[in-house]
């Protein structure tokens, strides 16, 4: 892995942990003070639900980024291993490949449905609707950003093993999630 590429997936790994970390502050900080209106006082925050529904989206795609980087998402990769090795390298660069296209048609796909989201605004904060789907959009981008470097360590993924040898393992391909 380069330099460049290991400082596009730190930033996507930065990026998506402080979407984490600050979306689940205010969520809990809003949720816990309503709380304590709500009992205190018999009122709450007009606006304290509307702000976690807008900020939960962003705490999904914040996740589900950091679960692909990590590769913690649920694989079905029993027949992938079944291959032999030089088999398996170009069908899961393949495969990561479609799911970048994928990744990317959504992204464009939502891109697209900016200008009609819009005009649709929550009732209390009137916050437009493009502002839930940008994050959906931009964790789209960056799940096909992470696909393409998949694709990339899948093909050059070494013929042997670092360790060489007779009886050594079979290098580990980086298996594509569907």
């Amino acid at each position: 892995m380069n330099a460049i590429e290991r400082a596009i997936e730190a930033a996507v790994g930065g990026i998506c942990r402080a979407v984490l970390w600050v979306s689940t502050s205010v969520i809990f900080v809003i949720l816990c003070a309503n709380t304590v209106l709500r009992y205190a006082t018999g009122a709450s925050l007009q606006w304290g639900n509307e702000v976690p529904e807008l900020l939960f989206p962003w705490l999904v795609m914040a996740g589900v980024v950091l679960a692909a980087q990590h590769g913690a998402h649920i694989t079905t990769s029993f027949m992938m291993e079944k291959l032999p090795f030089s088999a398996r390298r170009p069908l899961t660069a393949l495969s990561w490949l479609v799911v970048a296209a994928l990744y990317a048609t959504l992204t464009v796909a939502t891109f697209q449905m900016l200008d009609i989201v819009h005009d649709e605004k929550s009732p209390i904060l009137h916050v437009p609707g493009s502002v839930t789907y940008g994050c959906v959009m931009g964790g789209m981008a960056m799940l096909a950003v992470l696909a393409l470097f998949s694709a990339w360590h899948a093909w050059n993924t070494a013929d042997v093993p670092a360790t060489g040898g007779a009886g050594a393992e079979v290098p580990h391909v980086p298996q594509a999630h569907w």
